[in-house]
């Protein structure tokens, strides 16, 4: 599958600061990659480098086939970018937004107004188009966003944090929005911090911790090296939980750990043979149970044993921070007349 994404070596200081660290990525065509990491990892310095917002100290990246040092212009030209924060004009309204955006890029006026229609009617914005944008909420202004971004008809697109403080709705909104866009070919390099979100859209995920891929792969490759399947027993109370453990060790069916605050016992299960076993065993104890499950890590789990650190943990730089001062240290406008979407 050809890459429309490809990173090498790719390296970015600001001051005494690493940012990026050498980081190699590739993405195939068509598909979604996640990137996740704390605040800080050095995500949103990936996308402005791919972006060509920001020249690479070291390394090279081709987007959509161009090298983004050597050819900036036919990178620009192919991708879209939607950033933590609203980059549009509050004080106008939304088509006319969208009509600056698409004259920017050079469409003739008649070609400018029909991609401006096209993408309101197909974004669900028509009805709020002739609106100023300070009426907005904020999933209406994300949507506006996302639709700035989709006027070049970008074959790549950058979804920097993308649902940051939208409410349910909204989020899911986006990413059926999302979805359809992968459907038709476009390629999705996608930044978040919701777990969930990567969940939904990524066809695989690739970690960042102080400036490095930490893990890269399929989100079911990623949640296996981490622990795997665990058989889960909650014995009544009163049965000790060791004499559980006891009968998982007896038989031979390898790690258990017992959660002495909590009763729970758990036996982590490398093949199906040997879940068979074990509940075989339980079956030949006696022993009153309240409930027995088998759990999978998911990729909070994944998260935290690879950086330490739940998603949303704040772990901002002293210097370089993410966003350079550029998306996430601007604060998110608000203002009391906004309108629901």
């Amino acid at each position: 599958m050809t890459a429309a994404i490809e990173v090498q070596g790719l390296v970015k200081h600001f001051g005494d600061v690493r940012a990026v660290n050498g980081v190699d990525l590739e993405v195939p065509a068509g598909t979604v990659l996640g990137l996740l990491g704390p605040n800080g990892a050095g995500k949103t310095t990936m996308i402005r480098m791919l972006a060509t917002l920001v020249p690479p100290d070291a390394g090279r990246a081709w987007v959509a086939g161009h090298e983004i040092s050597e050819r900036p212009d036919l990178v620009r030209e192919s991708m879209g970018l939607t950033g933590q924060y609203s980059m549009v004009d509050i004080d106008i309204s939304g088509r006319e937004n969208l009509y600056l955006f698409a004259r920017l890029l050079d469409l003739p006026r008649r070609a400018a107004w029909a991609r401006v229609d096209e993408l309101l009617e197909r974004l669900e914005l028509t009805r709020v188009a002739g609106r100023l944008v300070s009426t907005y909420s904020g999933g209406l202004r994300r949507r506006l966003d996302l639709a700035a971004s989709l006027l070049g008809r970008p074959k790549v697109l950058y979804l920097d944090e993308p649902t940051t403080g939208l409410d349910p709705h909204s989020r899911n909104g986006l990413w059926d929005i999302a979805r359809e866009l992968v459907a038709q070919g476009t390629t999705v390099l996608l930044t978040t911090q919701y777990m969930t979100e990567a969940e939904e859209l990524a066809d695989h995920v690739a970690v960042m911790d102080d400036g490095a891929v930490v893990a890269n792969g399929p989100i079911a490759e990623l949640c296996a090296k981490v622990g795997g399947t665990v058989l889960r027993v909650r014995p009544a109370p009163s049965v000790p939980p060791n004499a559980v453990a006891s009968a998982f060790t007896d038989a031979g069916l390898g790690m258990v750990r017992t959660d002495e605050k909590t009763g729970l016992v758990s036996l982590t299960i490398s093949h199906d043979d040997q879940l068979t076993r074990a509940v075989r065993t339980l079956g030949e104890t006696g022993l009153p149970l309240v409930s027995v499950d088998t759990h999978t890590p998911g990729l909070d789990e994944v998260f935290l044993a690879l950086t330490g650190r739940t998603p949303n943990t704040e772990t901002r730089r002293k210097a370089g921070e993410e966003s350079d001062g550029t998306f996430a240290d601007r604060p998110a406008h608000h203002d009391p007349g906004q309108v629901d979407d």
